[in-house]
Parts: C-alpha cells; sequence; structure tokens
C-alpha cells in the first residue's frame, strides 16, 4: 500500500477537484447531487485497516465540508460509509476470499461485482447524508426520492469515472 501512495493522492486530489470545480456547481433541480468523492472511499484496497480508513473517510469528509460550508455534514456520511464498507466487502467477498493487493474496481473483480458493492454504498451514503440534512422524517418521501435520483446519478458518475481510469491501467 505504501508504494501506491502517490497514486492514492494523486486520485484523491483528483477526485476533490472534479467534486469542488465541476460537481458542486451544477444546478440539477435541487433532488440530484452527484456526490464522487465517495469513490475515493469505495476503491481503497480491500485489507487497508479499519482506522485508517475511517480517518481518511473523515478527512474527506471534512474537506468537503470546508468547501461546501456544511459542519460535519459529509463528514458523518462519509465516515458512515467507512464504517459500512468493510461489511459490503465481506458480503460480496468472492468464494475463495479476496488476494492480497486487491482492490474494490471493475477491473479485479468485474463490472457486476462493482455495480452491486457502488449501489448499495452509495444508497447507503446518501440516505445518511439526506437525512441528516433534513434532520427530520417529516418530508421522508421527498428525502427518499432525493436519495435514489441522487445515488442513481452519482453512480453514472462513478461508471464514467471507472471508465477512465480503467484506460489509464490498460495504457501502463
Amino acid at each position: 500500500m505504501i508504494n501506491h501512495l502517490g497514486r492514492y493522492l494523486l486520485s484523491f486530489i483528483a477526485i476533490l477537484l472534479v467534486q469542488v470545480l465541476v460537481l458542486n456547481n451544477l444546478n440539477l433541480g435541487g433532488y440530484i447531487n452527484p456526490w464522487l468523492y465517495v469513490l475515493f472511499i469505495l476503491i481503497l484496497p480491500v485489507e487497508m485497516p479499519n482506522w485508517l480508513l475511517l480517518v481518511l473517510a473523515f478527512a474527506t469528509g471534512l474537506i468537503m465540508d470546508t468547501f461546501l460550508n456544511t459542519i460535519g455534514l459529509h463528514a458523518s456520511a462519509t465516515v458512515f460509509l467507512a464504517f459500512l464498507r468493510p461489511f459490503l466487502l465481506r458480503f460480496f467477498a468472492p468464494r475463495d476470499g479476496y488476494e492480497p493487493g486487491s482492490l474494490p474496481v471493475t477491473s479485479h473483480f468485474g463490472l457486476g461485482w462493482f455495480l452491486k458493492y457502488t449501489l448499495l454504498a452509495v444508497l447507503a451514503h446518501h440516505l445518511f447524508l439526506f437525512i441528516v440534512e433534513a434532520f427530520s422524517f417529516e418530508n421522508f418521501l421527498a428525502t427518499l426520492w432525493k436519495t435514489i435520483l441522487s445515488s442513481l446519478v452519482t453512480l453514472v458518475v462513478i461508471m464514467i469515472a471507472q471508465l477512465f481510469s480503467s484506460r489509464e491501467r490498460r495504457r501502463i
């Protein structure tokens, strides 16, 4: 993992730049918010220690909160996602388990596996994020609708990002 620290740092910076400079400035009716930054937590190595995963998730969320002026909203949702990630990886684990050094990306486990893993993770993150944002169950259907729409758009953006990253790996 230390050998690939530069690659993770570059992907972190690239993901945050796209999120902050492009996706945060899209106005899609108020119900659709693509949150690409969750991809950074989802594609970290499978064998990453849980404490480090939680720290990286908190830092990622805190950076997003700084740019969006949301005071802990994204930090809490991203930590929740990092907490769920080991359970999701165990749930979708191959029969023989994960090989050392494997990454939860399409090029390692295939498109179907990645779609299922990402869909559940993104839905959980978005549901937590939007419930905490509303801080009420009064308009739960509106919150649920916002979660579903934003999750679908986020999933499309993540798949496009995976397409670009798999092209780069093939060239190397």
